[in-house]
């Protein structure tokens, strides 16, 4: 039988979102999780160290800490993702500051790609996303079959 080169996963009506933002964006992302309080609190949130506690402490939302983005946050995310507990980003990034972590950033982006997780860079795209009917409900998104990639890729090699 052939295996199929992509593999359905299900978001669950209950989302688990990482919230992280770069300093200049912090106080962006608080306001903007205190608007959406309504929706953000029917799910499961996590984020980045730093961020993560300004959210709780300033919106009462229960958020779970990671390290903070310098220190290997936005990668735990991104494990996170590719275990499958994280799947949908609000990432708040400044696009006119340098980070000393635009690697580990830039890892995450990807990661999320590959993975076909929904991430928000912005606030509008984040009032796109968190408005939008799927918030509400399951979603099926298709994944490459990684361990069929694997497996065909050793045979080449």
């Amino acid at each position: 039988m052939l295996e199929q080169d992509y593999i359905t996963l299900t978001i669950g009506k209950q989302k688990n979102i990482a919230l992280i933002a770069h300093d200049s964006k912090k106080q962006e992302l608080i306001a903007w999780c205190d608007e959406h309080q309504d929706i953000l609190k029917q799910h499961f949130l996590c984020g980045t160290g730093t961020t993560a506690r300004m959210i709780t402490e300033k919106t009462g939302l229960p958020v779970r800490g990671y390290n903070s983005g310098p220190l290997g946050g936005d990668q735990q995310i991104g494990a996170k993702i590719v275990e499958g507990k994280v799947d949908f980003v609000v990432f708040f990034s400044d696009p006119l500051t340098a980070q000393p972590h635009d690697p580990d950033v830039k890892a995450l982006l990807r990661i999320a790609q590959v993975y076909d997780i929904p991430i928000a860079n912005n606030k509008a795209t984040a009032d796109f996303m968190i408005t939008s009917k799927y918030m509400s409900e399951e979603y099926d998104h298709n994944i490459i079959n990684f361990n069929k990639s694997i497996r065909d890729r050793a045979n080449t090699l």
